[in-house]
């Protein structure tokens, strides 16, 4: 069940279905939550909402790039376990355009 908002106007349900079978095609390997429905004249403007993916955090260690850490024996887990972490700050940047 995706939950849909119609804003600006009204829309019947067999849109409001077709909408999110065009949803489903456009994105495949995400599943669609809600549907933002704004009308505005003869445009519509339409705001998908997915559930989140999960993410796996990929490592560049020692020149590999891994997922975890679990299947290393003892020395590669002890050089892993040695390295410098560097911290990672926020920027205040700005640029003017």
């Amino acid at each position: 069940m995706v939950n849909t908002t119609v804003t600006g106007g009204t829309m019947s349900q067999k849109e409001i279905d077709a909408y999110i079978v065009h949803g489903k095609e456009k994105y495949p390997h995400k599943e669609i939550t809600a549907m933002e429905i704004k009308i505005d004249g003869d445009y519509v403007d339409i705001h998908y909402h997915f559930l989140p993916v999960n993410f796996e955090r990929i490592r560049r260690i020692t020149g590999y790039l891994v997922g975890t850490t679990d299947r290393w024996n003892n020395a590669k887990r002890a050089e892993e376990h040695d390295r410098v972490k560097h911290a990672v700050s926020s920027c205040s940047c700005s640029e003017q355009i």
